[in-house]
């Protein structure tokens, strides 16, 4: 009796999760990277072979180890209805572009509103639907940047954990111009990297990447790197995906600080474009 019901209990955790989890996050799913998908796929049929194959004891404990990083994966989804496209093109001539990796475990939709208004100003920006939401699985973004060969130079940049695979896109590509930090810091040294323009813009009350963070990384950046902090900013304010669990508390409203970054980020554009 007790067997049937540890195999029961582990059939359902593995189907009816990651059920819960498409449903309560649909859009960010269905719009992002596939992998997010395949893995809840996969945590299904694997949970159910194992509940009917496996020591029932084994089975129940299994599943919940395969449900665990399904769970703890689920993507913060954007607040705002914005599209999902990932190729932002201004409406007039390229000045340059920008490569943009989204934070852990962000929807990319959820940067789309702030990009979109530094697209305005005449940058072709490319959002990374990174694997599983995570930038460090996306790999290197040059054949992305090769297939736009109307951009007549590149910046890359990136939110968070974003902002490290920016910052090892910059190491990888001598050719990359710029790099725009958003609450982030490289942990590769990029202090000797002749040419490249860079900016950090970090909040004051970001309780993730804190000030402290960013002071100590100005040793691995350039010399002449521009920090811009955002007075009272968070680190949720770089995105519309609402607050984060662990953040700082804000001293300024999202849309002022969120004013600040785009005009930030513009200005590093420019500087990359001249």
């Amino acid at each position: 009796m007790l067997n049937n019901v540890l195999r029961s209990v582990a059939a359902g955790l593995s189907v009816v999760v990651p059920l819960v989890l498409l449903a309560l996050a649909w859009r960010p799913l269905t719009s992002g990277h596939p992998a997010q998908l395949v893995l809840l796929g996969a945590v299904a049929v694997i949970g159910v072979v194992l509940a009917w194959w496996a020591p029932p004891w084994l089975a129940a404990v299994l599943a919940v180890v395969l449900v665990a990083p399904a769970v703890y994966l689920q993507p913060f989804a954007a607040t705002q209805d914005s599209g999902d496209e990932t190729v932002l093109r201004p409406g007039g001539p390229v000045r340059a572009g920008l490569v943009f990796h989204p934070g852990a475990r962000v929807d990319h939709r959820a940067y789309l509103p702030l990009l979109r208004r530094v697209s305005a100003q005449g940058f072709f920006v490319v959002v990374v639907k990174e694997p599983l939401n995570i930038a460090l699985l996306s790999g290197d973004t040059a054949p992305l940047r090769a297939s736009h060969p109307e951009v007549p130079v590149w910046a890359v940049g990136g939110h968070s954990l974003g902002g490290v695979a920016a910052s090892r896109d910059v190491l990888a590509d001598p050719s990359v111009r710029g790099l725009v930090l958003w609450a982030s810091y490289p942990t590769d040294d990029l202090s000797t990297r002749s040419g490249l323009v860079a900016w950090s813009i970090h909040g004051s009350r970001d309780g993730f990447t804190t000030p402290q963070d960013i002071a100590s990384s100005r040793a691995r950046l350039p010399a002449d790197t521009r920090f811009a902090e955002i007075p009272g900013g968070v680190h949720a304010f770089f995105g519309d995906y609402g607050d984060q669990p662990g953040d700082g508390v804000p001293a300024v409203s999202r849309a002022e600080a969120q004013d600040e970054i785009v005009e930030q980020t513009v200005a590093a554009l420019a500087t990359v474009a001249q």
